[in-house]
């Protein structure tokens, strides 16, 4: 599993980079979902987002599941190129597979990498 050392992560599994704001799903659950077959961003570029609040809906062939912001700002940027390949999320989530990219984000309660590993480690099948 990949979990860079640059990034703050939920307990939900998302991901935020503090010095793009860039955020985005896991490489763990991704792994989780499988095929991810369809993404549905659910804000725009220039609204406020609240850490919790959903900003996208993925579906893979195995489930569908609700994204959740982990950090709060002003949304800068929106990949609308995942619309059109989902898969992305699969082969690149920390890169390609950015979702949206927020300005002054504040990230609350997130975890660095080692303490998600420990997290997702006690929930891998």
């Amino acid at each position: 599993m990949n979990v860079p050392s640059n990034l703050k992560y939920t307990k939900s599994d998302e991901w935020f980079d503090p010095s793009s704001g860039a955020m985005g799903i896991t490489d763990f659950a991704q792994s989780q979902l499988s095929d991810i077959v369809f993404v549905e961003l659910l804000v725009e570029e220039g609204e406020e987002v609240a850490a919790g609040k959903a900003i996208a809906s993925v579906e893979s062939v195995k489930a569908s599941a609700e994204i959740y912001s982990p950090a709060a700002g002003k949304v800068s940027a929106v990949n609308k190129g995942l619309a059109d390949k989902p898969e992305i999320l699969n082969s690149d989530p920390f890169g390609e597979g950015w979702m949206i990219k927020v300005e002054g984000g504040s990230t609350g309660e997130m975890m660095d990498a080692a303490a998600y590993e420990a997290d997702t480690a006690g929930r891998a099948h």
